[in-house]
């Protein structure tokens, strides 16, 4: 039988705690206080993050303001009218072209040349046949063509110097820009 008849006080409690809860409370009481140093330091590297950040869209503010100055160079026109046609001829749609122009080539019509003219959009194309028939087939079925507007025959004549004499004929063939 305990008897005690002391008045309460903290001093008084803390002495009849077991030590496990005072172990616990001190750890709580660390974790406590590494939180609150934790999120401290959050809160400092936010506000400098938000301090280099305005400092950013101050200067890229700054350097918009300014007008930026680019180097004049004097292309010369050959050089320039080379590049020009380099680069019609690397956007010629040259599969669709292709497509089109064996999709309408029978068997009996023997393909020599295609050569394309980018400026012009048009498309000349040298073939041989044996007979006049199937050369007026053949431009009828490139005129069928969606990817060409309009078909032409330019050109035809018969190869005396070739045993079998073959009919060969030039089209033009103007195609649809997309």
């Amino acid at each position: 039988m305990k008897i005690d008849f002391a008045p309460a006080s903290a001093r008084r409690t803390l002495f009849r705690l077991h030590p496990a809860v005072l172990a616990l409370g001190c750890g709580g009481a660390l974790l406590c206080a590494a939180a609150a140093f934790g999120g401290w330091q959050l809160l400092e590297q936010q506000r400098q993050r938000e301090q280099q950040l305005q400092h950013l869209r101050d200067h890229a503010a700054a350097m918009s303001a300014r007008p930026v100055e680019v180097a004049r160079v004097a292309i010369p026109e050959a050089q320039a009218s080379f590049v020009n046609g380099a680069v019609m001829q690397l956007n010629l749609p040259w599969r669709e072209l292709q497509d089109a122009v064996l999709a309408a080539t029978p068997r009996t019509v023997a393909l020599i040349a295609l050569e394309p003219d980018p400026r012009k959009r048009v498309l000349k194309i040298t073939a041989e046949t044996r007979t006049s028939d199937d050369m007026v087939a053949y431009v009828a079925a490139l005129k069928e063509q969606e990817s060409f507007s309009g078909v032409l025959l330019t050109r035809h004549e018969i190869n005396e110097q070739d045993p079998n004499r073959p009919l060969r004929f030039q089209l033009e063939a103007t195609w649809l820009a997309r």
